[in-house]
């Protein structure tokens, strides 16, 4: 009897899901880590980083299970998606130049929000999501950094691959969309859908290695370049869940070059600027490649932001771990390269990338409150 009055009582865990995103100077910032969201300001800085508080008026609660956070490059906005539990299906924008939140109400219209992998369109400005066996789009072009009106997901079409027990791997580049890890696949291979003219193409593109291996037909983590100039990226780096390597995707010469995944294998997502590759685990750490788009195959390091921990700025500074050898035999990426800081409220405004969040389990004080309540109730039921 007991134990089913606790089961009752009890309240459900949630896995929450921060996530981080740049700005369109390419600073960094960190949404939802421990009820926190701040600022690490550009990637000269990341060595001995000042944490800039964020606003908080407006923020979304970040109690959600499905968080995904975009760079609208032209508008300097970053969109959120799922960080509500209450309200699954809205979208979150920070305006980065005005330091400000604001709510735009969504509708579904068939997308489950809980599910969703979605990417954001870098001319246009209009998410896309794979859906319950549909292509969806959601339409911002008249959205900049502020909520201006209610929006509503609409379907585009079906693809023309099979979609039934597909976890979508879905990534941004050339105003394309590249699915990856589609059934039927092999290494290399994805399945593209043409933004500009509303289709999918009929034939799966290959993107064969450089050197070594390309990247393997398994689930797995994108993130898109962004170009310092402001035009359409043109690579993206895929990173297997297990963080065994990172696979620059180029699309202008459809090649892909593989590079030292992460030394910290944990659950992970991803965000890129121009420069850097920034990993967030499911622990709240955060790492980051410096990358160098017009020499790709130059040895990096992975670093830890050490500065930075749980939500707050901490004393020290970061330390580098080298990346060793590449998988099959090309060898580590990129050149460093950095942004003009910025901090959080004085951003200049120079559309983006989907963004993942990484999955932890994080207890906050209503679930501590309930919990000393259960076991009060518990004990004057004894």
């Amino acid at each position: 009897m007991l134990s089913l009055f606790l089961s009752l009582l009890a309240p459900a865990a949630v896995l929450a899901t921060p996530c981080v995103e740049f700005d369109s100077n390419f600073n960094l910032y960190v949404f939802g880590l421990n009820g926190k969201d701040v600022g690490l300001g550009a990637q000269s800085t990341w060595a001995s980083p000042t944490a800039t508080a964020l606003a908080t008026s407006g923020r979304p609660p970040f109690d959600g299970t499905n968080t995904q956070c975009f760079l609208s490059q032209y508008n300097n906005a970053i969109y959120i998606l799922g960080a509500d539990n209450a309200n699954p299906a809205n979208v979150y924008i920070y305006d980065a130049t005005g330091n400000a939140w604001s709510m735009s109400t969504v509708t579904t219209a068939g997308v489950d929000p809980s599910s969703l992998v979605s990417i954001l369109d870098h001319d246009t400005n209009v998410f896309y999501a794979l859906s319950g066996g549909n292509l969806y789009q959601l339409d911002y072009s008249t959205i900049t950094n502020a909520a201006t009106g209610p929006t509503a997901w609409e379907v585009v079409e079906a693809p023309n691959f099979q979609t039934t027990g597909y976890k979508p791997v879905m990534a941004l580049a050339q105003n394309h969309i590249h699915f990856l890890d589609v059934p039927g696949n092999t290494a290399g291979e994805a399945n593209i859908f043409v933004i500009h003219f509303s289709y999918f193409q009929p034939a799966v593109q290959s993107y064969p290695a450089a050197s070594g291996a390309t990247f393997p037909e398994t689930h797995g983590q994108t993130a898109s370049f962004f170009d310092p100039n402001d035009q359409v990226q043109e690579q993206f780096a895929f990173v297997p869940d297990d963080n065994s390597a990172v696979y620059i995707v180029n699309v202008e010469n459809n090649s892909t070059i593989p590079l030292t995944g992460p030394t910290d294998t944990t659950a992970s997502t991803f965000a890129a600027s121009a420069a850097a590759l920034v990993q967030l685990t499911s622990a709240g750490s955060i790492y980051y490649m410096p990358f160098d788009q017009t020499n790709p195959s130059a040895a990096v390091a992975w670093t830890p932001i050490t500065g930075f921990a749980n939500g707050t700025a901490t004393s020290g500074s970061s330390s580098s771990t080298t990346a060793g050898s590449a998988v099959g035999t090309a060898t580590a990426a990129g050149g460093g390269g950095s942004s003009t800081s910025a901090s959080a409220s004085t951003a200049n405004p120079s559309a983006g990338s989907a963004r993942g969040a990484a999955t932890g389990l994080r207890i906050g004080r209503e679930t501590v409150f309930a919990l000393g309540a259960v076991a009060l109730a518990a004990c004057l039921f004894l």
